[in-house]
């Protein structure tokens, strides 16, 4: 049964090693999204937006609390369940797009799907139709290289939706494009959010992207502060 919330953080803390120091980045912070819903995260940089990020999708361990991935604590699974829950319910998108230079833009997005074990016809023809969603059908046998950085951004939005993920992580995805292929390229990623009713997470500074989501929040002394008279 699909959970009403694919993902939520229950109570979770996190503290780091500062010298001699044990600093608290994240304080008891709970959280829950709804599919169709994209969520902004913003506040000053060391405040623990990235490390959030990072429990949220499963890629570092919280030192108390819960974390929900469709239902499933994904704190009690082993390295191996996290990793088949990175590749099949969780699509990332980077500041930089972090695609493969060696592969074409075509094959950046059947890789994850090789990797994530759904490689058949249909998800190939799938790869096709985000390609031509996000304008790049006419470059999918170019190499990173050839691209322009709005056009590396929009391949690396296409990967992160390829494999089917009911939620989307995104950390600063507009920070290296200028103010208008930021604009679009949130928009994109809005667009394809509302369609295929993925819960995306937005870390930005970027102020002018914020209009585009549901909800936005604050990271303030380890905690997210809901901006009122925005949620949905």
């Amino acid at each position: 049964m699909q959970s009403q919330y694919p993902l939520s953080l229950k109570r979770v803390t996190k503290m780091y090693e500062d010298g001699d120091k044990t600093v608290d980045i994240l304080k008891g912070l709970s959280f829950k999204i709804k599919n169709g819903e994209i969520a902004a995260i913003i506040g000053p940089s060391g405040s623990g937006k990235s490390t959030f990020l990072a429990i949220a999708g499963a890629l570092l361990t919280p030192d108390d609390g819960e974390v929900i991935v469709n239902g499933v604590n994904i704190n009690n699974c082993n390295e191996s369940d996290k990793a088949n829950i990175r590749l099949n319910q969780i699509g990332y998108i980077f500041q930089t797009s972090n695609l493969v230079p060696y592969l074409n833009v075509e094959e950046n997005l059947f890789f994850v799907l090789k990797m994530a074990k759904q490689w058949n016809a249909e998800s190939k023809g799938f790869c096709y139709l985000l390609l031509e969603k996000v304008g790049l059908l006419h470059r999918a046998k170019h190499y990173p290289h050839q691209l322009s950085g709005g056009e590396k951004q929009r391949a690396a939005i296409a990967r992160a939706f390829v494999n089917h993920p009911e939620i989307i992580l995104a950390d600063e995805p507009t920070a290296s494009l200028d103010s208008s292929r930021s604009l679009a390229v949130m928009k994109l990623i809005s667009n394809m959010v509302k369609q295929y009713k993925k819960a995306a997470i937005i870390v930005t500074h970027d102020e002018q992207i914020l209009s585009l989501c549901d909800r936005i929040y604050t990271m303030k002394d380890g905690n997210l502060v809901e901006k009122e008279g925005k949620s949905i």
